[in-house]
C-alpha cells in the first residue's frame, strides 16, 4: 500500500478558490490553475502497486469483497486505478469539511432533495463510492494469513509505516512536543480495542502520537496492538519502553517532551537527559517510590502551598490546589524553586505553568481531527485506522503548506476544500469524456 504517499507533500499546494454547491462546475474544470501538481506528490508506480493489490483482491473468491454479482451494472464493480482512489479520498475529504461524513451515504449523494453535493455526485455514483469503500484494503490479502501469524496489524502495517515515516521527513517540530495516547472510535472486533472510560469514545483503538504542541503535527504514532506473538514485531508494552521507542526520531535535538503520569517516572527522564539528550516535564503518581513521603501527604498542608526538592539535573514539586488534593511534578527542564507570579493567589510553581501550557498536544489534534473527521461507520478496524490516518495526515499537510507559504492566511476548511476538489477533478473530466 503506497497511494498514501501524497498525503504529507502539501510543500507543492497553492491557495485556490473556494467551491461552493452553486459552482460552475464548466468554468472550473476549464481552469488551469491547480492546488496540487499530481506528479509531485504521488509516486504513480507506488500508486500503480496498491490500485493493483486491491483490484486482485476484488478479484479473489472471498466474501469478504464485493463482485459484480452484488450489483445491478458490471461497470459499479469494475477494477480501479489511482485517479479514481484519488477522488474517493477527495470525497471523503470533502464530506468531512461539510460535516457529512457520518451521514447515510445515499443523502451525501441525492441531486433531487438538494442534500447532496454537486461535487460529490458528479465525481462517481453512489454504488462505486460504496464498492470501493467496501473493497478498499491496505495488504496483500493472498499472503495475509503468513503475516498475522507474527504481526496483528499486518493488514495496515504497510500504510502505517509509509505515512509515518512521510511525517517524519516533511518538517521540523518546535522545541516543545506532547507524548499522549488518542483513543479512536470503534466498537467492532478487533483483539486489541481497548476501554478507556475517561475517553468521549470509551471503545476504540489506542494509538500513542507525539505531536507538535504549537502546530498539532504530529511526528510520531504507534498503534497499540496488545500482546503480540512471538517474532520482529513483538514489543514490551511498558511505559518506559513505549516512550523510548515514541521518542526516537527526536534523539539527541535537546528538544522537551511534555508526559502524563502513565509515561512518567525518574528512571525514564534520566535516560532521556542523558542518552537522548532531550528534556521532560511530566506528572507523577502518588505511589512512585522516588517521591518523598512528605512530598504526597496534603494533611496540614495550606492551599496553593508548593514543595520543591532537587537532584543533579531534575527537580520536583508538590503542589496543593485545593484541600486533600496535590499535583506532583517532575522536570529536567527547570532547576529552581520559581513561582508564576502570573498566577496572582494560587502562587503556582512555573513548572506546572509550563505544563499546563505545553500538555494539550495531542488533545489538540483530536479537536482538529473531530472538526472534520472523514470517517465513516464500519467494522473493519484497519478501515477506522486509515481515515485517521488521513485526518492527521491533512492537518500535517496544512502545517507544511503555511510554513512554506507564510503570506497566506487561508482557512483550514478553505484548504481541505480546494484540496478534495483538486483530488476528485481529474475523475470528474474523465467520466465527463466518456
Amino acid at each position: 500500500m503506497r497511494y498514501v504517499a501524497y498525503f504529507e507533500y502539501g510543500t507543492l499546494m497553492k491557495k485556490n478558490k473556494k467551491m461552493s454547491n452553486t459552482i460552475d462546475i464548466e468554468q472550473w474544470l476549464e481552469e488551469d490553475d491547480e492546488l496540487i501538481d499530481g506528479n509531485d506528490i504521488d509516486s504513480e508506480d507506488e500508486l500503480g502497486d496498491q490500485v493493483e493489490i486491491n483490484n486482485e483482491n476484488t478479484d479473489t473468491e472471498n466474501s469478504d469483497y464485493e463482485s459484480e454479482e452484488n450489483y445491478e451494472r458490471a461497470r459499479d464493480a469494475r477494477e480501479t486505478d489511482d485517479v479514481e482512489i484519488k477522488a474517493l479520498i477527495g470525497i471523503l475529504i470533502l464530506a468531512g469539511v461539510s460535516k457529512s461524513s457520518r451521514q447515510n451515504i445515499f443523502n451525501l449523494f441525492d441531486d433531487s432533495k438538494g442534500t447532496g453535493l454537486v461535487a460529490v455526485y458528479l465525481t462517481m455514483n453512489v454504488q462505486r463510492f460504496r464498492f470501493l469503500v467496501r473493497n478498499l484494503r491496505f495488504d496483500d490479502f493472498t499472503n495475509r494469513s503468513e503475516r498475522s501469524e507474527i504481526d496483528k496489524l499486518a493488514p495496515i502495517r504497510e500504510l502505517f509505516e509509509v505515512v509515518e515515516l512521510n511525517f517524519q521527513n516533511n518538517f521540523i517540530p518546535s522545541e516543545y512536543l506532547t507524548l499522549d495516547e488518542q483513543l479512536i472510535a470503534f466498537r467492532g472486533r478487533c483483539s486489541f480495542r481497548q476501554y478507556i472510560p475517561n475517553k468521549p469514545a470509551r471503545y476504540g483503538i489506542k494509538i500513542f502520537a507525539l505531536v507538535d504542541v504549537k502546530n498539532a503535527y504530529t511526528f510520531n504514532l504507534e498503534v497499540y496492538a496488545g500482546q503480540q506473538p512471538n517474532g520482529p514485531y513483538k514489543m514490551n508494552n511498558s511505559a518506559e519502553s513505549v516512550v523510548k521507542r515514541m521518542v526516537q526520531p527526536m534523539e539527541g535535538t535537546k528538544r522537551n517532551i511534555t508526559m502524563d503520569n502513565w509515561f512518567t517516572s525518574l528512571p525514564v527522564v534520566k535516560y532521556l537527559l542523558t542518552e537522548k539528550q532531550l528534556t521532560v516535564v511530566g506528572t507523577l503518581r502518588k505511589n512512585k517510590t522516588c517521591i518523598p513521603k512528605e512530598f504526597s501527604i496534603s494533611k496540614n498542608r495550606e492551599i496553593n502551598s508548593s514543595l520543591f526538592g532537587f537532584q543533579k539535573d531534575s527537580t520536583i514539586t508538590s503542589y496543593v490546589p485545593k484541600k486533600n488534593k496535590i499535583v506532583i511534578l517532575l522536570s529536567t527542564l527547570h532547576n529552581d524553586a520559581s513561582i508564576d507570579q502570573d498566577t496572582g493567589d494560587q502562587q503556582k510553581p512555573e513548572m506546572i505553568t509550563f505544563y499546563n501550557q505545553t500538555k494539550y498536544g495531542v488533545d489538540r489534534l483530536d479537536q482538529m481531527c473531530s472538526l472534520y473527521d472523514v470517517s465513516r461507520n464500519s467494522r473493519r478496524w484497519p478501515l477506522t485506522i486509515f481515515f485517521n490516518l488521513i485526518n492527521i495526515s491533512f492537518i500535517n499537510a496544512l502545517n507544511v503548506y503555511k510554513f512554506n507559504n507564510i503570506n497566506n492566511k487561508s482557512k483550514r476548511s478553505d484548504f481541505l476544500e480546494a484540496l478534495a476538489l483538486q483530488l476528485m477533478k481529474p475523475n470528474i473530466e474523465r467520466r465527463i469524456k466518456n
